[in-house]
């Protein structure tokens, strides 16, 4: 049973008491799910994994493998992740971090994990400005990371940030407008909506690195409309290079395309000085992302939805075990509506703050993993959901190889999902209570266990199909060889009452045996395929003759249908 903060159910705070709370420290993680997709290759292995194209391409590419503490040298591996090992489950550990180094024998060097980790050294931090004439903001940029997965075409972005001492209202606006693939539109001064107004990644000497082009309404606009996608923004286009969007014109060995809604999937850690300052508003705005609203309209004391809607969030989206005035991190509260994991906790708890042992730790171990791994569940079954359409769209029942590859496409999908089944998809990653509900809240938000049924049907269906056509073909093989034989039949027994001595050919010469084979071999070939390319028709006829129900006429004008021309079909 969940518990809610007693004051939580009254009426929202119309003003202030205090000053607003600031936010001492704040870390913002993204994480974004693509699809990769297949691309030709002219030359060199065809069937190389996407890490590895990656890793082949040395210094052409920014990115680079991560040896992590599990596989790396005994001095970086700290208590923190040792803690983050012992959360999870064993098959769960299984999949993040594979065997022990004894057990791996690929001669690649990529035994082990099924999770591959690149990350790029070369942004050092972004600055970002909110809303046109507001003062810029620069946040630390303390990783960037690609995930890629064994067996499954999905690359997951994943961007970690912080800054220290901002107001609440930037810290609204940092969760709620930064991870944006793209704007969602602009407003009726050419302003884009819910994003960055700019954005700026920097490097380490300050140099900016690339920005973002989000005002640039007519480019987006002549994107969509002539590709029908939408257009990546381009400060997050720099960030996936050498990893191109599929309708971009650039060149590059590996091609992405947006898979789920433009908005990021996003994870927040906020220490405040006194989070019991927090108003019922700053909650609902903070654990559902909406924004801080606009302050000159009062609406910054505002609910941003109606009030029924939200009668229930203390329920629904808060994990209040340790909202309590006790603990070794007291006050500490988190929200989770699927898209978005928020925990909240006060600053002046070092337990709060230890990056080793504490809740920062926790946050960017257990709970990151956790998030991660009902994300890139979601992620895969909707890549297997666009294989499918794509599959049947290319589908022409009147090509026979169009056929073939639906085929093959769904016999390689029906594997493919076996494999992930077993491999990536369970229910219960830890038996820890905070981790084992912070994964539940997510995976239900996010529907996975609805998806993936949704998912199965789809292909045991498909699957289904095949088989049954299968076993049809088969069939109607059967069919003409019956046909064949039967009428077959009837010269052999001829043939063989005659004893074969129709023709007294025992004294003849070698050239007139063979001229006599060929004379019966060429037209008892003919015969025998003309009876398999009738052989549908005989069929009906001989089971209209085996009919003794129905008169002789009928069975004559079967006999005759078997050399009536077939009617055209209609255009």
């Amino acid at each position: 049973m969940l518990r809610s903060d007693p004051t939580a159910t009254a009426a929202p705070e119309l003003e202030r008491s205090a000053a607003p709370p600031q936010v001492r420290h704040l870390r913002q993680v993204l994480l974004w799910p693509l699809r990769l997709l297949p691309v030709e290759r002219h030359g060199g292995p065809q069937h190389q994994r996407p890490w590895q194209l990656l890793r082949a391409m040395g210094d052409a590419s920014p990115w680079r493998e991560v040896i992590d503490e599990y596989t790396g040298e005994h001095e970086r591996f700290h208590e923190r992740h040792y803690n983050e090992f012992v959360a999870f489950l064993p098959y769960v550990q299984r999949f993040l971090y594979g065997e022990g180094r004894a057990s791996r024998s690929s001669a690649d060097g990529d035994g082990g994990s099924p999770m591959r980790v690149f990350r790029r050294r070369d942004i050092a931090a972004v600055r970002v400005t909110a809303r046109s004439g507001d003062a810029p903001i620069t946040l630390a940029v303390v990783h960037v990371d690609l995930y890629f997965f064994f067996d499954v075409d999905v690359v997951m972005l994943n961007l970690e940030v912080s800054a220290d001492a901002l107001t609440l209202a930037q810290a609204h606006d940092v969760m709620y407008r930064f991870g944006r693939g793209y704007p969602s539109g602009w407003d009726a001064n050419g302003e884009a909506l819910h994003c960055m107004a700019s954005v700026e990644w920097l490097a380490a000497d300050g140099s900016v690195l690339a920005q973002s082009d989000a005002q640039q309404r007519e480019v987006f606009l002549s994107h969509v409309c002539e590709h029908r996608a939408p257009r990546i923004a381009s400060h997050w286009a720099f960030v996936m290079q050498p990893l191109v969007a599929d309708h971009s014109s650039d060149a590059g060995p590996l091609r992405y395309r947006q898979i789920e809604y433009y908005r990021m999937p996003m994870m927040a850690y906020l220490a405040l000085d006194d989070p019991r300052s927090l108003t019922r508003n700053d909650f609902i705005r903070l654990g559902l992302v909406t924004g801080s609203g606009d302050a000159a309209l009062g609406s910054d004391c505002a609910l941003p939805f109606a009030e029924q809607h939200l009668a229930d969030f203390e329920q629904r989206y808060c994990y209040d075990r340790f909202w309590a005035n006790t603990g070794v991190a007291p006050n500490t509260r988190y929200l989770c509506c699927g898209q978005a994991l928020v925990v909240i906790g006060d600053a002046k708890s070092a337990f709060y703050a230890c990056r080793d042992r504490g809740v920062l730790a926790q946050f960017r171990h257990q709970h990151f993993l956790l998030f991660l791994i009902a994300h890139f569940q979601k992620a895969a079954l909707l890549m297997f959901s666009d294989r499918l359409v794509e599959a049947l769209k290319r589908l022409d029942v009147s090509r026979p190889d169009t056929i073939r590859s639906f085929k093959r496409e769904i016999r390689a999908s029906f594997e493919g999902f076996l494999r992930f089944t077993h491999r990536y998809w369970f229910h219960e990653v830890s038996d820890q209570p905070q981790a084992k509900e912070l994964y539940r809240m997510t995976a239900s938000y996010l529907g996975a266990d609805r998806l993936y049924d949704e998912i199965r049907n789809e292909i045991e269906d498909m699957s289904s199909y095949l088989e049954s056509d299968t076993l049809r073909r088969q069939a109607n093989t059967v069919v003409r060889l019956t046909v064949v034989t039967a009428f077959g039949l009837i010269g052999t027994v001829v043939t063989g009452f005659l004893g074969m001595n129709l023709l007294a050919l025992a004294d003849a010469t070698t050239l007139e045996k063979i001229g006599y084979f060929m004379i019966v071999l060429i037209p008892t070939t003919v015969l025998t395929f003309y009876t398999i390319v009738k052989s549908k028709r005989l069929s009906d006829f001989l089971e209209a003759l085996s009919d003794e129900r129905m008169p002789t006429a009928a069975k004559f004008k079967s006999l005759l249908d078997v050399w009536r021309k077939a009617p055209r079909p209609h255009a």
